[in-house]
């Protein structure tokens, strides 16, 4: 498999006065422009000790809870749709943070392109798109190829953070982890819930769908 998979699927969606607002004064401040060179992450979080990239926020509010409780990690946000990015800038100006960018475009294409090998000290991956039909699998985000990817992005003890309730896709996420050499499993099989990670807005709708939250939390040695 080639890096053609994309992390996201562009669907319609309505968009805020407040979103676009947030878009139009705060993008040029908290927004950084896709490019083919490598970022100097010490540089982009000077204050920071550790650097975190969440790969599909959605509409960030557990990004803003995070960031909110630990303001010495710099968080680098990956998410193409305009509502969620509008949203999350409208967080960063009400709890005042400054250790959260933002990057609108494919996460394949920025970590590929933009993030250096051995500098994330973690990522996330918070519900993503479960391509629930099985002859759309094959677009789903975690695949061998994408892990390794994220696998020489880390640094050695950074970690890798998976969250999904679908059962499947998550037997799938801990298989592919646990077949990258780089990577190994901190617990046994599924990861408990750790408290730090707040509740998303997916995450309430598939408690609400009765289905069972799953998580994969990998370090690499």
């Amino acid at each position: 498999m080639d890096y053609q998979i994309r992390s996201y699927v562009i669907r319609p969606g309505r968009i805020t006065k407040l979103q676009r607002g947030s878009l139009d004064r705060l993008s040029n401040r908290y927004c950084l422009t896709f490019g083919e060179e490598l970022l100097d992450l010490d540089a982009l979080f000077p204050d920071c000790e550790r650097v975190v990239v969440e790969i599909g926020f959605g509409m960030g509010m557990a990004t803003s809870e995070i960031a909110a409780a630990n303001p010495g990690t710099g968080y680098l946000g990956i998410e193409v749709f305009r509502a969620g990015v509008g949203k999350l800038l409208s967080e960063i100006e009400r709890r005042e943070l400054t250790n959260v960018r933002i990057i609108a475009h494919d996460a394949v294409e920025v970590c590929r392109q933009m993030i250096p090998d051995g500098s994330l000290d973690g990522v996330h991956i918070f519900f993503p798109d479960p391509w629930p039909k099985k002859r759309h699998h094959k677009r789903r985000l975690v695949q061998p190829p994408f892990t390794s990817l994220i696998s020489r992005k880390l640094k050695r003890g950074g970690y890798l953070y998976t969250v999904t309730d679908w059962d499947d896709y998550a037997e799938q996420i801990l298989t592919v982890y646990s077949g990258c050499a780089e990577l190994k499993n901190e617990y046994e099989g599924f990861a408990p819930s750790l408290r730090w990670r707040p509740q998303t807005k997916f995450e309430r709708k598939g408690l609400a769908a009765d289905h069972t939250i799953h998580e994969i939390y990998f370090t690499k040695v």
